[in-house]
C-alpha cells in the first residue's frame, strides 16, 4: 500500500475483551459432531458446528448492534492481530444496522442472493483508527448483502485484501474515509451499486463482473471488466482502463442456508462475462451440503485434513490461526478449500502450506497463508511442476488467497505462490512482503519472488503483489493474462547495489520471460519509494519480450514523493518519473 512520507508506518495492539460468553451463545450447532483431531481418527466426519468465532444472527436476535459493535472495539486497530471473526447474518430484515468491520472480519448474508438479507443501514469502513489513512485497511471483507444506506451512500474506505462481492447497493458507494484521507485499495466483483461509486482519493480499483450507477473520478489506475454502467475507456486521463467482458470468471464459493441446512455454493464458471451472476434470479452453479465438507477448526493437523481430503470431503476452516508441519495436499478434482474471516494457515519448519494436484476443477478462497520463521521454498503450490493437463473446461481458482511475509511476526520464503498449472484463474490476491509491523527488514523478511507463473492459458483479475526483494511477479507460461495490476518496489533495499540484476538496475516489478510469443495486460501500475535510499533508480517497472503477440495496455509507473525514481515504464520505453513529485511518467501502450 501507500502512504504519503510524512505519516508514520504503524500498528496498534488491539484491546483485550471478554467475547467467549457473546460467542457461546450465538454458536450454531449442527447434527453431527465435530472428532477429536490427530491421527488416531480412522474417519473424518463432515459437518459440525462452524465454531465460537462464527457468530449467526437472525432478525430477533437481541441487541445486534451492540454485539457487532463490541466485536469492532476488539478488531478495529488489531492489524496483526490473532483473533478472527464470522459475523453471519440469516435471511430477513435487518433495521437500523451500521455494521463497522475492522481487521480480520468477514460480514456475510446468508441467502442465496444478496437480496434475501436486507440491512436497513450500513457496513462501513472507515479510518478513525489511523488518523483517517486508510491505506493500512488490509484482511477484511463484506459478501452477499443488500443495503439501504442511511445517509444514501455505504463508506468502504479500504486498501489490498478488502473484497466486497455480491453485495446489491441500493444506493451510492464512497471508497474514501471520512476527510478524504489516503486510500490505497481495491477490488468489486459481482455487485451491483445502483448509485454512484465514488472513489475520492483511492490511488487504484478494479471492478469486475458488476453493475454501477457510475463511477466517479480517478487517480492513477482505475481498471474494469465485465462492469455494466463503467466509465468508456480513456486512459490515462482519466485513468480508465474499460474491458467489456471479463474473458473467464468464477465467482467465490459461499456459505448461506437452504431452509434450515447450511450448503455451500459453487459458481459455475462464465466465460465472456458482464454484470452479476444473480441479477436474473438464482445463479448458475452447485450446492453441497455441509455434511460434504470437513469443518476445520483451530487444533487441527495437516494430517487430519489431509485424511478428510483423501476421504473424499471438502474443507471449510472456521475462524482461526492453523499452523502446519506438513503441505495441506488437495489432489482431488472439484475440491472446495473456503475460510471464513480470514483463515490463516501458517506453515511450519520450512514447509510449503498448500500444495494443489494437476486436476481439474480445485477452488481456493478465502485464505490468508502467513509465511513462518524457517524460510519456505514456496507458499502456495498450484499444480507440481512441470504440469501439463489441460483444464480450460474447468479450471482451478484462486479468490481472496492472500499471502503475508513478514508484518505479524518474523516470516521468509522464497517464492510466495507458484502457478504451474495450465487455465488456472487467479481472482484477487495480495502477496505482500511486509513494509511494517514486526520482523521486518531487507534481510530479516527475505522473499525473493511474489508470484512466478509458469502454467499456460493462465489469467489474473485483480493481481496485487508488493514489496518483494527480486521479481514481484515472473510470468513464465504462454498465452498468460493479467486485468488490473498493483504493484510497489520493497520500500527498505539500502542500496543501488542491492537491487542490482545483473546490467539492469533493479528488478522489474513484472517480468515476462524472454521465451514467451504470447502475454497481455491491461491496466498495470508499478510505483516505487524507497525511502532508506531515495537516489536508487529502477530501470523500469515492467519488463517483457518485444515480439508481436505480448502486448500491454495502460502501464503507468509512479516515484512516491520523488523517493527513488524509474528511468523507464517498459524495458527502455516511457519517460522518467520526475524525482521530486508524486506523479506517474509517462504512461504508454506497449507495444
Amino acid at each position: 500500500m501507500q502512504a504519503p512520507p510524512t505519516l508514520p508506518r504503524w500498528h496498534r495492539r488491539s484491546r483485550a475483551l471478554g467475547l467467549a460468553a457473546l460467542a457461546a451463545s450465538l454458536l450454531m450447532a449442527f447434527p453431527t459432531a465435530q472428532p477429536a483431531f490427530g491421527d488416531a481418527a480412522e474417519e473424518v466426519p463432515g459437518g459440525g458446528d462452524l465454531g465460537p468465532n462464527v457468530l449467526v444472527f437472525d432478525p430477533s436476535t437481541p441487541d445486534i448492534q451492540g454485539k457487532v459493535d463490541e466485536i469492532f472495539e476488539k478488531q478495529e486497530s488489531a492489524q496483526f492481530g490473532s483473533d478472527r471473526y464470522a459475523l453471519m447474518f440469516k435471511p430477513g430484515t435487518y433495521d437500523d444496522i451500521n455494521a463497522q468491520i475492522g481487521f480480520y472480519t468477514s460480514i456475510a448474508g446468508l441467502g442465496l442472493n444478496p437480496d434475501d438479507t436486507t440491512f436497513n443501514g450500513d457496513v462501513t469502513v472507515d479510518a478513525g483508527w489511523f488518523d483517517g489513512n486508510a491505506t493500512q485497511n488490509f484482511w477484511r471483507s463484506a459478501e452477499n448483502l443488500a443495503l439501504n444506506p442511511v445517509s444514501g451512500t455505504n463508506r468502504w474506505a479500504v486498501s489490498q485484501a478488502a473484497p466486497f462481492r455480491r453485495m446489491h447497493v441500493k444506493g451510492g458507494l464512497n471508497l474514501a474515509p471520512d476527510g478524504y484521507g489516503w486510500a490505497s485499495g481495491g477490488y468489486i466483483a459481482d455487485s451491483k451499486i445502483d448509485g454512484e461509486v465514488g472513489p475520492y482519493s483511492q490511488q487504484q480499483w478494479y471492478t469486475r463482473d458488476s453493475s454501477i450507477g457510475g463511477w466517479g473520478n480517478g487517480v492513477w489506475n482505475m481498471t474494469f471488466s465485465g462492469v455494466e454502467g463503467a466509465p468508456a475507456q480513456s486512459f490515462p486521463e482519466p485513468p480508465y482502463t474499460t474491458l467489456d467482458s471479463t474473458p473467464v470468471s468464477r465467482e467465490k464459493p459461499f456459505l448461506y442456508l437452504d431452509g434450515d441446512d447450511y450448503k455451500v455454493f459453487v459458481p459455475a464458471k462464465r466465460t465472456d462475462a458482464r454484470g452479476t451472476t444473480w441479477a436474473n434470479g438464482t445463479p448458475e452453479g452447485e450446492s453441497i451440503p455441509l455434511d460434504r465438507f470437513y469443518v476445520v477448526k483451530p487444533g487441527a493437523t495437516a494430517q487430519t485434513i489431509n485424511a478428510a481430503v483423501e476421504q473424499g470431503l471438502h474443507l471449510l476452516f472456521t475462524p482461526g490461526v492453523y499452523h502446519v508441519d506438513e503441505p495441506i495436499e488437495i489432489d482431488r478434482a472439484d475440491t472446495v478449500a473456503l475460510g471464513l474471516g480470514l483463515a490463516t494457515i501458517i506453515p511450519d519448519n520450512g514447509v510449503t502450506a498448500i500444495k494443489v494436484g494437476d486436476v481439474d476443477g480445485v477452488k481456493l478462497a478465502g485464505l490468508l497463508v502467513d509465511a513462518g520463521p524457517v524460510n519456505s521454498e514456496t507458499l502456495v503450490e498450484v499444480g507440481p511442476d512441470g504440469a501439463s493437463a489441460d483444464h480450460a473446461a474447468n479450471p482451478t481458482s484462486l479468490q481472496d488467497v492472500f499471502v503475508r511475509i513478514g508484518g505479524a511476526g518474523p516470516g521468509k520464503a522464497t517464492t510466495s505462490i507458484v502457478v504451474n498449472s495450465d487455465d488456472t484463474i487467479i481472482d484477487h490476491t495480495w502477496v505482500w512482503r511486509a513494509d511494517h509491523g514486526e520482523g521486518v527488514g531487507w534481510e530479516t523478511n527475505r522473499a525473493d519472488y511474489g508470484v512466478h507463473v509458469k502454467g499456460d492459458d493462465v489469467l489474473a483479475t485483480g493481481l496485487f503483489v508488493e514489496h518483494f526483494n527480486k521479481y514481484d511477479v515472473r510470468w513464465s507460461g504462454e498465452n498468460g493474462r493479467t486485468i488490473f495490476f498493483q504493484n510497489e518496489k520493497a520500500y527498505d533495499a539500502p542500496d543501488q547495489a542491492a537491487i542490482q540484476n545483473g546490467d539492469i538496475k533493479g528488478y522489474a516489478g513484472y517480468k515476462v520471460d524472454d521465451s514467451v510469443t504470447t502475454h497481455e495486460g491491461w491496466g498495470m501500475g508499478s510505483y516505487c519509494f524507497f525511502n532508506v535510499d531515495p537516489t536508487i533508480r529502477q530501470q523500469h517497472g515492467f519488463q517483457a519480450p518485444v515480439k508481436p503477440g505480448v502486448k500491454f495496455h495502460d502501464l503507468l509507473v509512479v516515484s512516491l514523493g520523488g523517493q527513488g525514481q524509474y528511468e523507464h515504464v517498459i524495458n527502455d520505453t516511457g519517460s522518467p518519473t520526475s524525482g521530486t513529485t508524486t506523479v506517474p511518467s509517462q504512461v504508454v501502450s506497449f507495444p
